[in-house]
């Protein structure tokens, strides 16, 4: 003969108990948890939280927020580009304006080509007075310089009114340094000797030397503006400019 089986131990050596059929489960005095036991969850629930509230401290700056403080944060994207094209707008048309101050040093600095008119069979003749003189650079040379330093001060007073820059600005002082170029030249060609050389010829006398009309004749000239704004406030804004926060937050580590 066999013993019979007997069923295992229940956990943690409490005797199992099968209510009998009719009356409800209910858990018996051993059965309940003891006041240290629900001291202890009590106690790991508490560090749980602890753990979870130091990971979101830890959390990496760059993650975005979530619900409206994300709406609030990049709705001013909109009113902010809209000032920065106010203010590239307003920087296009002063520097555009400075061509003027441009073309009267110009016009005020810049060599004369001297002519000489005379009188042969019946008809006037128009020639240089000194064949191997270099005025004519010299124009050229002068306008160039200018526009070199007047781009580059633009871009500097711009640079201390504005230090944040962007990508409007320095469109701006481009295109304001082309146009301001393009209304110098015209008008220093305005306000400068008369075109006609033989009327002036006519009116001066056979053989008296005149000045010669302005003349641009190297046309890159007129870049030299914009290209002298552009480098000076590139190397302004990276030398001094204000630095964007690390998107990775390695700015706030503790030095080593």
């Amino acid at each position: 003969m066999t013993s019979p089986l007997t069923p295992p131990p229940p956990p943690h050596g409490r005797p199992s108990h099968t209510p009998p059929p009719g009356e409800s489960a209910q858990p018996s005095q051993s059965d309940r948890p003891e006041p240290a036991d629900r001291a202890h969850e009590a106690h790991e629930a508490h560090g749980a939280q602890d753990a979870r509230a130091a990971q979101d401290a830890q959390a990496p700056v760059w993650q975005a927020p979530t619900g409206g403080a994300t709406r609030s944060l990049y709705g001013q994207d909109g009113p902010g580009m809209k000032t920065e094209l106010r203010e590239a707008a307003a920087v296009t048309v002063a520097v555009a304006l400075g061509g003027v101050l441009l073309g009267l040093l110009w016009l005020w600095l810049a060599p004369r080509v001297p002519l000489v008119g005379e009188l042969t069979d019946n008809s006037w003749v128009v020639y240089l007075k000194d064949s191997e003189g270099e005025q004519a650079v010299g124009v050229d040379g002068t306008f160039t310089l200018l526009a070199l330093a007047l781009g580059a001060l633009s871009a500097v007073v711009v640079f201390l009114l504005r230090k944040r820059g962007g990508v409007p600005l320095v469109v701006a002082l481009c295109v304001g340094g082309l146009l301001g170029s393009v209304l110098a030249w015209r008008l220093g060609l305005w306000l400068g000797p008369e075109h006609d050389v033989i009327a002036h010829a006519k009116a001066v006398g056979k053989g008296v030397t005149f000045s010669a009309p302005m003349k641009l004749g190297a046309k890159g000239a007129l870049l030299a503006w914009p290209l002298a704004a552009l480098v000076v406030h590139l190397a302004l804004t990276a030398l001094f400019g204000p630095r964007d926060p690390d998107p990775y937050g390695y700015d706030h580590l503790p030095p080593k």
